[in-house]
């Protein structure tokens, strides 16, 4: 190849190898995480080292991508990684930068089991308000654990050891391999059936992939199923499984598990005399509460007798001193006294009564007729008229001057000579009396 021309600037040459780089296509690349630097606390970027047994690269993983992985990176983890190299212009290192990390390997595993934590978590099998109760003193309690190894003897002494008075059943079952789940469910369902006061699912420590069987989505939906407070003890401190945080209470050991549901002999009896000197103290507290109540009380009556009985006495004295108990005749006789006045008042008062009704009914008479008088006066006067107007109006008073009225047989008023004929007979009423006629000719004039 032959050299270039002139000489190119730092910038150019990185620019140049950049825009090589960039041309390349997206790899995928496995290897160990070595050397991790991240999150960043400003940028959130994380920055670390992949190798194998032949080689080391540069790896950058973005805020963006690192919030997506679903697990937390390390050393010595594997990785399987999707992206592209680059080339940083400020230093011209050339690194590689991932679009995509997925664990390999173990951490795959744990990848799996931690998205399993966080749908399980999210149902609220984790809730800390469903886990059960676990009794402070249990009497009888069921061990589920392999019956190969020696964690069951371990548990069997230390229950021993703290508190003899424990009652054990242990239920064997397989705890590493891929069908250890399902007898571990069938263990638990089995131990449940015969209510102890709690069930220790316990195993010694392993890899994490010997403990994975206790990752299991069906053993931990058992878990929270099981009617019994079950008490994890898996592996060793550092290692929690899916188990765990699903059980009713996890310790960090088998031992610690036994340890948790059996207070030492020693302990209990040590709080019991603590609790006995405890409840004498606040017998006697109670009780010298209660004299003092029931003196006072006693007091406080002694007073109200006291008080009562000298009412009483004064009520009695009041009644003893009234004058129907000293004379019993002193009551009729002023009885009769009061009558006697009663009497008089009635005397005195009846005539003034009379005197001042007659009185009353004169003025009431007097303004009776004067308003009567007042009243009529107009009726009078309007009679006189009407009387006038009615006697100038009646026929009496043409019959008075001189006139007749005739009338035929029938009574009808005579009023024309055209209904009568001679023979008929009439009556002629004058002013005064009146006489019967018969008609002997009849004048059709009017003269």
């Amino acid at each position: 190849m032959s050299e270039p021309s002139q000489p190119l600037s730092v910038s150019d040459a990185v620019a140049l190898a950049k825009g090589a780089v960039s041309a390349w296509p997206t790899l995928v690349v496995n290897g160990e995480v070595s050397g991790f630097r991240g999150p960043n606390a400003r940028s959130g970027h994380c920055y670390f080292d992949v190798k194998d047994d032949g080689a080391s690269m540069s790896v950058i993983v973005w805020r963006g991508t690192a919030q997506k992985m679903g697990f937390e990176l390390r050393d010595g983890l594997s990785v399987q990684l999707t992206g592209k190299f680059d080339v940083y212009k400020a230093s011209g290192r050339l690194s590689f930068v991932a679009s995509k990390v997925e664990a390999a390997g173990e951490g795959l595993l744990r990848q799996q089991v931690a998205e399993l934590a966080r749908a399980l978590e999210r149902e609220g099998l984790m809730d800390p308000s469903r886990k059960r109760h676990v009794p402070a003193f249990c009497s009888r309690v069921c061990v589920v654990t392999s019956l190969s190894g020696s964690v069951i003897e371990d548990v069997k002494r230390t229950l021993a050891r703290r508190n003899p008075l424990v009652e054990i059943d242990v239920v064997g079952c397989s705890v590493q391999g891929a069908g250890a789940p399902a007898t571990i469910v069938r263990a638990l369902a089995t131990a449940a059936a015969s209510r102890p006061d709690a069930v220790l699912l316990v195993r010694g420590g392993g890899s994490f992939e010997d403990l994975m069987c206790f990752n299991d989505e069906g053993l931990a939906r058992a878990i929270a199923a099981c009617p019994v407070p079950v008490v994890t003890g898996i592996g060793h401190e550092p290692d929690t499984t899916i188990a765990d945080m699903v059980a009713d209470r996890r310790a960090s050991t088998p031992t610690a598990a036994a340890e948790s549901v059996a207070p030492a002999i020693d302990e209990v009896e040590r709080q019991m005399l603590q609790r006995q000197v405890r409840l004498g103290r606040a017998m006697s507290a109670a009780l010298e509460f209660r004299r003092q109540r029931m003196e006072s009380a006693a007091r406080i009556m002694a007073g109200s007798v006291e008080a009562d009985l000298s009412r009483r006495r004064v009520a009695l004295e009041a009644l003893g001193g009234r004058g129907c108990l000293v004379d019993p005749l002193s009551s009729l006789r002023a009885r009769g006294a009061d009558l006697l006045q009663t009497e008089q008042r009635l005397h005195d008062a009846i005539p003034r009564a009379l005197a001042l009704r007659g009185e009353r009914c004169s003025q009431a008479a007097e303004r009776l007729a004067d308003a009567g008088g007042r009243l009529l006066r107009p009726a009078e006067t309007t009679l006189a008229r009407l009387a006038a107007s009615l006697d100038a109006l009646s026929p009496l008073s043409v019959l008075a001057r001189g006139y007749a009225i005739a009338r035929d047989s029938s009574g009808h008023v005579i009023k024309d000579v055209s209904g009568l004929a001679p023979g008929d007979e009439v009556r002629v009423l004058l002013g005064r009396g009146s006489f019967e006629a018969r008609v002997n000719v009849v004048h059709e004039d009017r003269a």
